[in-house]
């Protein structure tokens, strides 16, 4: 099979969607008109980049993982169709949202949307790092958890 992911394709996949958080984040921040709303943003793209940053040291470490299967390639499929239709694995596609957005409300929608499905894709990612990268992808995880938690505190607020 021609497109099965490595570890390190995955950890690839793990820079690409806080490098996109971080740009629809920034985007957002720039548009929005309410301060204290464009520091939320601002505070969550900061975090993204810091994310960058420890994805890449993962990458730099990670081994090539042979999942457990019922059937040949079973676990390689389900990551790829995840990550298929995560939009936040496209390149540039951050900003492009953020670029189409008209309202904090919507903005702090479509970010809900992309902290939830990072973390049911960084859940799935950490059957893929070193028994030893595990904890840093529990970091990783709850903090997009508290980024979650920020936007629906932030979405009753608007």
């Amino acid at each position: 099979m021609g497109n099965i992911f490595t570890a390190s394709e995955i950890a690839e996949m793990g820079v690409k969607i806080e490098e996109n958080g971080r740009d629809f984040y920034q985007e957002a921040a720039r548009k929005s008109k309410n301060e204290s709303v464009a520091k939320v943003f601002e505070l969550l793209a900061g975090e993204e980049e810091d994310h960058i940053r420890k994805f890449e040291a993962i990458l730099s470490r990670v081994k090539k993982y042979e999942p457990s299967e019922a059937y040949p390639n079973e676990y390689f499929s389900y990551i790829r169709s995840l990550s298929g239709e995560y939009v936040f694995t496209k390149e540039k596609k951050g900003a492009q949202i953020a670029g189409i957005i008209k309202t904090d409300k919507e903005a702090v929608d479509l970010g809900i949307g992309f902290e939830k499905d990072s973390i049911l894709f960084y859940e799935e990612m950490k059957k893929f790092v070193l028994e030893e990268e595990k904890s840093v992808v529990d970091k990783l995880l709850e903090q997009e958890k508290i980024h979650l938690r920020k936007l629906n505190e932030l979405r009753r607020a608007l």
